[in-house]
Parts: C-alpha cells; structure tokens; sequence
C-alpha cells in the first residue's frame, strides 16, 4: 500500500498547521502511524492522496450517516450554491430545518441554530445558568462535549473535589465551576447533588457516550437522571450531537424514553457541513436574545448550504425502514466482529448502540470511563495498522465509536469481518511482545 503522497502531505502540513492537523485525533498519534490524507469519498469508501481505497467507519466522525456524497444532499447544496453561499439575514432554510427538528426530537420545542456542537454545548449551559440562577455544571469523566473551558474539565481525586482543567489555558475559577461524576452511577451523582444541589444549574450528558467509546447507559441510569435533576431543580442536557438522528429519527431521547430539559445537536443535521444546534422548551429558549437577555451570536449560524444539506439528509431519513436498516446491518457487523475474535483467541468488549459500535481490548464490561480504560490500547494500534492495510479506515484512537451508514452493504460488511479476523490473528501473534 502506498504512503508516500500521504507522506509528503504530512510533512508539509506540520510547517503551516500545529502538528500538521486541524483536529487532534487525525493526527494518528495514538496508533504510531502518519495520518491519511484522503482526497475523496463515495459511498461507504474513501480514497487517499495515494489512490489506497478504504471501507470507510469514521464517516467524518458521525455525520455521514446516508454515506459519502449522497445524491440528495448533494444536488441540495448545488441548487443552494446558485443563489449565494451566506448573508448574515434569515432565511427560510433555516426555519424548515428548525421545524423538522422540533417535529423530530420529542423535548425541543424551540431551536436556535450554530456552527458547531462545541457552540451548542457551551450556549445550552450559559442558558441554563441563566434560567436556574445557580453557577455549577456536571458532566460525566469520558463524556465530551467540545473544547470550551468549562468541558475541558478532568475529576479530582473525589467526586466532591473541584476539577483539574486538562488544558493549559483553562483557568482554575472556571475549573470549579465544573464537577465531574462517574457515568451510569446514581447513587454517586445523587451524593453530589446532596452536598452542592444548590448551586447546580444542570447536568450535561452524551445519553450513549461516544468518546471514550461506546458505552451504553445501564438500565435506568438515563430516568435516573431525569429524577435526580428535578428533585433538586436543575436542568437536564442531553448532548445529542453524535447521537442526534442516528440512533433513532428522534435521537437518543426517543430511543429511551426520557425527556431532557435541553438537546445539542450537530453532525447529522448538517448532512456533512458544519452546523449545530440547541433547543429545548419554550419557556428556556425564549431567555435567548434577541427575545431575552442571554446573548448568543454567530455570522454563519443557519448557513444556507448547511441548512440545505441538513434538510436533504433529515429528509433522507424520514423514510420508513431506515433505521431498522442501520441495525441490522450493525448487528451483523457486531456479531461478525465477535466471532473473529473469539476464533483468533483474542478477549475483546463489544459494545453497540444502534449504529455505534466500539470493540475493548479487555475482558471486563466497559460501563464507564474507569472501564473503558482497561482497555489495552497497544492492542488497539496493532489491530488499527491491520485493519488500515487491509482497507478499513476506523477510528485512528481506541477511544472512539466506529459508524455504520446506509451505504454500507451486507457484502462490504462481510469483507470487513474477513479482514478483521486477519487482522485479530496479528493481534493475537503479537500478544507475547506487548
């Protein structure tokens, strides 16, 4: 397999671009490689600046949920681009595409569109400071919800001690304003909210987290959190800006059941470009300026061609079946994964959500972020470079979620199984030396 143009492209980007990337995690780091520069996409598969071909389960990291360059929402944009590309002015875009979303998600009522998830994150909790009067967020370890300083946050040495930014550049008074607690523990998050309820506007989640891999919510633990937040007055924000539109039309809410204060949305609304959302009720939404005080603003929120694309893709997956779809597919994946490592003898956690999926190089059950780092990254990076030469392009990090899309085919889905049970045994061969 070539590298050379992938190569070159890496060593000129690192003169102009901090460690060559305008994303960490593209960077390869984590798996020892150099970065693939891919020069197109169609489908379910990606082509590098070399003319390598790969099975793609990135997808831009979720959004690419129809597949590369899906007709619709491609001739969307074209038609889009004829009439101008921004205006900073509404347009009436925008208000169809905040329609479907409050017709689809079933907690939103009122939408404001942004340019990014990270946007909507920190906008949904400035709102929710605003609306409760109180000062402190909580967030789970291994859940992410984009760069802003007060996200960027890692646990203290207790679930009551203040957090440690895990950034240089985060103060330490924005620091604690944030708690972090243990994903899918109750009775943890209820001590927290007994000494410091007070003060606590919300508590912000990934309802299916997809940053330290995929892990699912216990049973419960979701109504749980809705419980414990209303017991004490705060807010509920789910971050749905993976699983927004890909676990179900009305996102993970829908699936579970459980009715957030707030929704952050992105990815898949946007059908491949930039966007991002939030909304909730209307009594919350409407403390947003300019109909009330707390300032929010953006010269490319609403962005027609994002819109456009966001529009053709929720439309796309309206249609009847298509989620069932997505979970077949998925389950044969899972299961073919499964077997390819049970056959090469190599222990691996597959968890699976939907059309999320990520496999641990361990033997436990991954149900939080302690959990998720039993996993034996080293294994990870030798399974990672098989399944690259073999032409599947996953996640260049085991933390991550690897996603199915309608463009995947059964045949595809049965070539990668074939290459993962190749690329287990080189896991399996080289187990001694780790």
């Amino acid at each position: 397999m070539k590298k050379d143009n992938s190569i070159r492209l890496f060593h000129e980007a690192q003169q102009y671009i901090p460690g060559g990337v305008n994303s960490p995690v593209r960077a390869f780091r984590s798996v020892g490689l150099n970065p693939v520069f891919v020069k197109k996409g169609r489908g379910a598969v990606l082509v590098d600046e070399d003319g390598n071909e790969y099975i793609d389960y990135v997808g831009s990291w979720g959004p690419l949920i129809l597949g590369h360059l899906h007709p619709e929402v491609t001739e969307a944009v074209r038609e889009c681009l004829e009439f101008g590309t921004s205006f900073g002015a509404p347009t009436e875009r925008e208000t169809v595409l905040a329609r479907m979303i409050t017709e689809a998600v079933p907690s939103v009522e009122m939408v404001r569109l942004v340019s990014s998830g990270t946007e909507a994150t920190m906008s949904a909790a400035r709102l929710a400071r605003a609306y409760t009067g109180r000062n402190k967020i909580v967030k789970f370890e291994g859940c992410y919800h984009g760069h802003a300083d007060m996200f960027l946050i890692k646990a203290g040495s207790g679930a009551l001690t203040h957090g440690v930014p895990t950034s240089p550049g985060v103060p330490a008074g924005t620091a604690a304003q944030t708690i972090n607690a243990d994903f899918n523990d109750l009775e943890g998050l209820e001590e927290i909210f007994r000494s410091a309820g007070r003060d606590i506007a919300a508590v912000i989640v990934e309802p299916v987290p997809g940053n330290m891999g995929v892990v699912p919510p216990q049973p419960g633990f979701l109504r749980g959190l809705r419980k414990i937040t209303e017991k004490y007055g705060a807010l509920l924000i789910f971050d749905e800006v993976i699983t927004g539109f890909r676990l179900s039309y009305g996102g993970a809410q829908e699936l579970y059941g459980v009715m957030p204060d707030l929704t952050c949305l992105g990815k898949i609304i946007g059908g491949g470009l930039p966007v991002g959302a939030f909304g909730g009720r209307k009594e919350i939404m409407s403390l947003m300026s300019p109909a009330g005080p707390v300032y929010q603003a953006g010269t490319l929120s609403g962005n027609p061609l994002a819109v456009s694309a966001g529009i053709a893709a929720l439309k796309a997956l309206g249609r009847p079946g298509v989620y069932e779809d997505l979970d077949k597919k998925s389950s044969l994946l899972a299961v073919g994964l499964a077997g390819a490592a049970r056959e090469a003898g190599v222990e691996v956690r597959l968890n699976r959500v939907g059309s999320m999926l990520s496999g641990f190089f361990t033997g436990r059950e991954v149900v939080d972020f302690k959990t998720a780092c039993t996993s034996d990254t080293r294994k990870y990076a030798v399974f990672f470079k098989a399944m690259l030469e073999e032409g599947i392009y996953l996640a260049p990090s085991q933390f991550e979620a690897a996603f199915v899309s309608l463009a995947h085919t059964e045949e595809i889905i049965g070539r990668t199984v074939e290459a993962a049970a190749r690329a287990f045994k080189a896991v399996a061969e080289t187990e001694d030396f780790i």
